[in-house]
């Protein structure tokens, strides 16, 4: 489905809405059935919930949207609202509630999905505003999706052997183009007004006018990031803001989030193994305060977020702004790496068909890249359909991430797609890319 105005067709609603709630189920199960009931119902990190808490909570958005907002059905389980209101209890707290057990969370998860499938079928997609072209079954599965990635951070945060495998990304040679590229400047269109499962945040479409500014062709690789750290990056005050000094001396940061030196090598924890950091990777687990502090060691800062996105969707031959680096043709295993159909980044400089049309590359998938800006609302914003979704994170508290990350399915991922997090943040899949002015 592309960003331009095109005819409704009712049946092609169904059919995406359809396979974006199965595929998203179908990663959920992945991720709640390779491992047994006590690491379910674990707390592996106070900053996560139990695993058996995102499966119910799955179902009862789906229910609270789909069967009681869009179909008007009376609750299934108003009991359970409260245990599973993600504002009503936070994360570290969850694991002392009264939660539904596995195999009953599983069975609630499944009677929800069969009656909202039924919804679907019976709902009119026009009309209204939250059915509007599957709007609300697209939040849906976004939603879920956006959880499942959540489960798979949990997964990395948990401790014991390899549950989860994937290939890994198709191997690619060092990467031969320049190192950063010039983005002319003046005006773009951010955001959007027509993306049909756009969500709040991403509303309206709007003209940013930009500088021109150089941009990283590909996110910073671990040898480069390595780089700093045996510079001393970690020991130099100068990098850092007040903030996040203040936050590597209480902490004791020394590397990325999952890096130890052993043997006069850097080794790393994915998912249950032990392994070399490979060099040519874009580093991963990350927080703002280091990729900040990185991007001053190097002579350089990090992109704003219109600058991202320019970077990601201007095109400066038609002066339109693009659905994804690429075009406006939904992303296919070629363009980026998406879907958890790997558990590691690809190698920088791989995807070349998937670069923008300046040729700057990875700006989808493989890392959540971080941003200078805080999460702020666009000209024009609008809550939709609920507050919770991110008008109450507006503010310099949390720092924009873009482009997602190997763990994002492609429903959750758009040129216009704005993740955000605390500057303090290491277990996400979190990297970045630098800039510099013009």
């Amino acid at each position: 489905m592309t960003d331009e105005t095109s005819p409704f067709d009712p049946d092609a609603l169904r059919e995406r809405a359809l396979d974006a709630l199965n595929t998203a189920r179908d990663r959920t199960a992945l991720l709640t059935t390779c491992v047994d009931e006590p690491d379910l119902v674990a707390q592996h990190s106070p900053l996560m919930s139990p695993l058996v808490w995102d499966l119910a909570h799955i179902g009862n958005q789906e229910e609270l949207w789909l069967l009681r907002t869009v179909a008007g059905r009376a609750a299934m389980r108003p009991e359970i609202d409260g245990l599973y209101d993600a504002f009503e209890h936070p994360r570290a707290e969850r694991p002392s509630l009264p939660l539904l057990p596995p195999d009953e969370a599983r069975r609630y998860a499944a009677e929800v999905r069969g009656r909202a499938l039924d919804v679907l079928e019976s709902t009119p997609l026009e009309g209204r505003r939250l059915t509007e072209a599957g709007f609300a079954f697209g939040m849906i599965a976004q939603h879920e999706q956006q959880h499942d990635e959540t489960m798979l951070i949990t997964h990395q945060l948990r401790k014991g052997p390899q549950v989860l495998t994937a290939p890994d990304p198709a191997p690619a040679p060092a990467y031969p183009g320049p190192a950063e590229v010039l983005v002319p400047g003046g005006p773009f269109t951010m955001g959007t007004s027509t993306e049909p499962w756009a969500l709040d945040n991403e509303r309206p479409a709007h003209q940013r006018a930009v500088p021109a500014f150089h941009i990283d062709t590909t996110p910073v690789t671990n040898a480069a990031y390595r780089a700093f750290i045996e510079d001393g990056g970690y020991d130099d005050a100068r990098w850092w803001t007040p903030e996040g000094w203040d936050h590597v001396r209480a902490h004791g940061l020394r590397a990325p989030l999952f890096w130890r030196r052993e043997g006069g090598q850097w080794l790393r924890r994915r998912f249950g193994a032990t392994e070399v950091v490979p060099p040519n990777e874009p580093v991963l687990h990350v927080c703002w305060y280091e990729a900040d502090a990185y991007a001053r060691w190097a002579g350089r800062r990090l992109p704003t977020e219109a600058e991202w996105e320019k970077a990601a969707r201007h095109d400066p031959e038609t002066g339109r702004s693009r659905r994804y680096p690429w075009g406006d043709a939904d992303p296919t295993p070629e363009h980026a790496n998406l879907g958890q159909r790997h558990l590691r980044p690809a190698p920088a400089g791989s995807y070349p068909a998937g670069e923008s049309p300046l040729g700057v590359r990875q700006l989808m998938g493989d890392v959540w890249e971080w941003t200078s800006s805080d999460l702020l609302p666009y000209p024009g914003f609008t809550a939709f359909p609920y507050r919770e979704y991110s008008e109450v994170f507006f503010g310099p508290e949390y720092k924009v991430l873009r482009g997602g990350s190997f763990a994002v399915d492609p429903v959750a991922c758009r040129g216009t797609f704005r993740n955000w997090d605390y500057p303090v943040r290491r277990q996400i899949f979190s990297g970045f890319r630098t800039a510099r002015d013009a």
